[in-house]
């Protein structure tokens, strides 16, 4: 998927995310926790979701090419009223997407990668922000499944990008050459992916042998690798007590 594909991705998930929350804030008190997120409310959700969008939007208005300096980084006052604070979710999130539409795929900013590009950023918080979005949704009903081509994004990213950056910033144990794979049951795609030592292997179109496959739409998939479904959700061969060992190879942040 391209970058410029991604944008009205990005604004149409905001726009389901901003739903959802007015839906929860229609219920009246006490506000809806988020079940899978413990301990947040759906006030919570918007508050980090649109602080997201405040930092990053300064990272790529100022063309920030290290980290900002959180003590520097002035953020308007988030409001409290419900109504106020989804207006505020919303300026932030359309400011954000202009700002990836303007600048395109390839302009040079810090990220918390090896790819340091706008690209990068709107990769991460469009899969982010349809996570969000199933989140905001589970706090009042049945959340709707992600779009597929943005759970084959989730899935990719995680092996490709979150998977070697959470072991690093966890401490996780050596892999032992355990091979995982992730097979779409409504699409082509597989996903392969070998944990040796400290390294994280992706495999194209492996048909190496593997200890556990999971298999399920994308969207199951993505929100697996994402904490949002349990293994239950998908359809699991192989050695089925190594998929929860994942989470040990790959911690959650």
């Amino acid at each position: 998927m391209d970058h410029i594909d991604r944008i009205p991705l990005f604004r149409s998930e905001a726009a389901a995310f901003e739903k959802a929350v007015r839906r929860a804030y229609d219920r009246g008190d006490p506000v809806p926790q988020v079940p899978s997120c413990p301990g947040w409310t759906v006030t919570d959700l918007v508050r980090h979701l649109g602080g997201v969008h405040r930092y990053l939007a300064h990272v790529l208005r100022e063309g920030l090419t290290t980290p900002p300096d959180p003590a520097g980084l002035a953020l308007p006052e988030i409001p409290h009223d419900p109504e106020a604070l989804i207006d505020w979710f919303a300026r932030g999130a359309r400011e954000l997407a202009e700002l990836f539409r303007r600048l395109g795929p390839d302009t040079p900013v810090w990220t918390w990668s090896t790819e340091q590009t706008s690209g990068f950023w709107l990769r991460m918080q469009l899969i982010e922000l349809a996570v969000h979005r199933w989140d905001a949704e589970s706090a009042t009903g049945v959340p709707g499944p992600l779009d597929p081509v943005v759970a084959v994004d989730a899935v990719t990213q995680t092996g490709d990008v979150m998977a070697p950056a959470r072991r690093t910033w966890q401490q996780a144990p050596p892999g032992t050459g355990e091979r995982y794979r992730f097979r779409r049951t409504d699409g082509p795609e597989s996903w392969t992916v070998l944990f040796s030592g400290d390294q994280v292997l992706p495999e194209t179109r492996s048909t190496a042998p593997v200890a556990v496959e999971a298999a399920g739409p994308a969207s199951d998939l993505a929100l697996f690798l994402w904490r949002r479904v349990p293994p239950a959700a998908l359809h699991v061969t192989g050695d089925t007590g190594l998929l929860p060992h994942w989470f040990t190879l790959v911690p959650p942040v």
